[in-house]
């Protein structure tokens, strides 16, 4: 009896100071349920008037839909981190033969990359997919294969 007491007791002291570590990391997330970052995803393309860019993404709790888009147009969409810092979105996309699937959204590698305005942009290229947290200086992340 004694030990599970000490049990319980052990394990509420860590549940609080876990709490209490994690609202002094991120005290603004632990308040209103996380940051909020805005994914902006911009067909690049130059020339493929005639065969759009098709997007799909979605994340374990929500489906966004997929969109064609034709040359500068942009697929956007807000989201809220969760306290664990497991916020994760992905997109699927494809233009005529090619297709490749990469993640839009991850907490644990965007939280810091996407700046202080909290934007994350992805440009994608016939040579691949650039991503900005400005929309001004793009760097290439990875090629279609």
């Amino acid at each position: 009896m004694k030990i599970s007491i000490r049990l319980l007791l052990t394990l509420s002291v860590a549940i609080v100071l876990f709490v209490v570590f994690m609202s002094m990391l991120r005290p603004a997330e632990s308040l209103n349920g996380g940051s909020e970052y805005e994914v902006r995803v911009v067909n690049g393309f130059t020339n493929n008037s005639s065969l759009p860019l098709v997007i799909w993404c979605a994340s374990k709790d929500s489906e966004l839909g997929g969109r064609a888009l034709q040359e500068h147009d942009d697929f956007s969409w807000r989201l809220r981190t969760n306290i664990w810092g497991t916020t994760h979105f992905w997109c699927t996309m494809k233009w005529d033969q090619m297709r490749k699937s990469f993640d839009a959204f991850k907490a644990s590698r965007d939280a810091y990359r996407c700046g202080t305005a909290r934007k994350c942009s992805w440009l994608v290229k016939e040579d691949g997919f650039y991503f900005s947290n400005d929309e001004v200086n793009w760097q290439k992340d990875f090629p279609w294969y």
